[in-house]
């Protein structure tokens, strides 16, 4: 039985849906800032930095590049991804070990676990490869965590690095290793890059891109929607998909071929775009003297 969504891709002449929120490196868009970003990530990798820093706001598209570089490396490296950051030192210590598909035993100490952890990195090395940490959603680590962390970068095999870190996360995490009490940490970053909201054109460019890949033979979005979904989303990526999906459902549920201004507007007007919690005002070019749209919630 076809969904909603199937006829709704059918309906545009589409392959597939083109503004899913669940990041897929196939609709990558190289935006000059995600091109530096990238360079700076495999930079990190290729030098063996022994941190490398990436921070950009929520849906900036931190993850897909990061699954990007991910598919580009080879057998010589062993990957852990943590996700899940919380807990004392030793609780990290758990999840790096699970990331690297080692065991880490309840009872296991502190000391247990780091001994553990120091002897796989040796064997890795041993066996010509390295390991890289790459820790997601980094601003939520606790002091002690980064303390714990710098740590790791300490277990070196004359001068070679045995694990490199990667810490991605929002700007706050920026904030966070630059305090005077995190100096050491900071020092052993080599490689870092700030992933900033797309401007306009940016943004007619990525949305066209997306459409392109899913197999779209012609503009769906006209120049004034377009110039309303950069207003709303800020430029911000999964928030410039959540409003276009909504917007092409929208033009779907009218029998309409292309998204116009008016359609993004009824979007905007009917508060299901929830923008990450933040207050969308419609221009005042665009509405009536006090129309306004504001949405609330969590992207």
């Amino acid at each position: 039985m076809a969904t909603s969504l199937d006829i709704y891709v059918e309906h545009f002449g589409l392959t597939e849906r083109p503004f899913s929120l669940v990041p897929d490196p196939a609709f990558l868009f190289w935006s000059e800032h995600h091109r530096r970003a990238f360079a700076m990530l495999e930079y990190g990798i290729v030098t063996r930095a022994p941190v490398t820093l990436i921070t950009g706001e929520v849906g900036a598209g931190k993850t897909t590049i990061l699954f990007k570089l991910l598919a580009t490396l080879g057998d010589d490296v062993r990957v852990g991804l943590i996700t899940n950051s919380h807990g004392d030192r030793g609780e990290l210590l758990r999840w790096v070990l699970m990331a690297l598909d080692q065991p880490a035993p309840v009872e296991a100490s502190y000391v247990d676990l780091f001994s553990r952890f120091q002897a796989h990195l040796i064997a890795e090395y041993a066996q010509g490869r390295r390991v890289i940490l790459i820790f997601d959603e980094a601003q939520n680590l606790s002091r002690e965590s980064l303390e714990e962390i710098r740590m790791f970068t300490n277990i070196n095999a004359n001068k070679d690095e045995l694990v490199q870190l990667v810490l991605v996360g929002q700007p706050e995490l920026r904030d966070l290793i630059r305090r005077p009490d995190m100096i050491q940490l900071a020092q052993r970053v080599a490689a870092s890059f700030h992933l900033p909201a797309m401007d306009g054109p940016t943004v007619q460019g990525y949305i066209r891109h997306r459409l392109e890949v899913a197999g779209a033979q012609e503009p769906i979005f006209s120049e004034g929607a377009i110039d309303l979904v950069h207003e709303a989303s800020k430029g911000v990526p999964r928030l410039v998909n959540q409003l276009c999906d909504l917007a092409m459902v929208y033009a779907f549920t009218k029998d309409q071929r292309h998204v116009s201004r008016a359609t993004v507007e009824d979007v905007l007007n009917d508060g299901v775009f929830f923008a990450g919690g933040q207050t969308v005002t419609i221009p005042p070019r665009a509405r009536a003297v006090g129309e306004t749209t504001t949405s609330r919630g969590e992207a």
